[in-house]
């Protein structure tokens, strides 16, 4: 999920490391949160970017369970909140719409995505999301050389 506009407000990526700012421990917080507020959901591989995140959910079974695209509707909603209020704005956009998706069916896979998403921080100077890789010609893209989505979600929260 990329910030909107591509705004790199989460941190910095520091010698491969990424230090985060008060709105990165916030976006970090709210994730963690995710359980609390979907009993379907247990997390896995997770990384917070300067202006995106990358995270992996499991949805387990569980009586009423929430679909995917309601538990992340749910996780930018909670975030953007607390970014707002943290920057005393209101009704300021924090995310951009929608998110990527990929169904992960095998240990192999969720083994690639997961060394993907760990190696993130130390890839930042090559990401497509990095805006001084965007002035040297690279093309924005959801994720870099691994094919781990299915395609945009489009979603109508904030």
């Amino acid at each position: 999920m990329c910030m909107h506009q591509r705004q790199c407000l989460l941190g910095e990526i520091q010698d491969t490391a990424f230090k985060p700012t008060p709105l990165g421990e916030i976006v970090a917080n709210c994730w963690q949160g995710l359980p609390c507020h979907y009993p379907n959901v247990a997390l896995d591989a997770f990384v917070v970017m300067p202006n995106h995140i990358h995270g992996t959910i499991v949805l387990v079974e569980h009586e009423v369970p929430k679909p995917l695209s309601e538990i992340v509707r749910g996780f930018k909603t909670f975030s953007a909140r607390r970014i707002n209020q943290y920057r005393n704005f209101r009704d300021t956009p924090v995310w951009q719409r929608g998110y990527f998706e990929h169904v992960i069916r095998s240990d192999a896979a969720l083994d690639k995505i997961r060394g993907y998403i760990a190696a993130n921080p130390a890839n930042w100077s090559t990401d497509r999301e990095n805006p001084d890789s965007l002035r040297a010609g690279l093309k924005p893209a959801p994720t870099a050389d691994l094919d781990i989505s299915s395609g945009p979600r489009d979603t109508t929260d904030g």
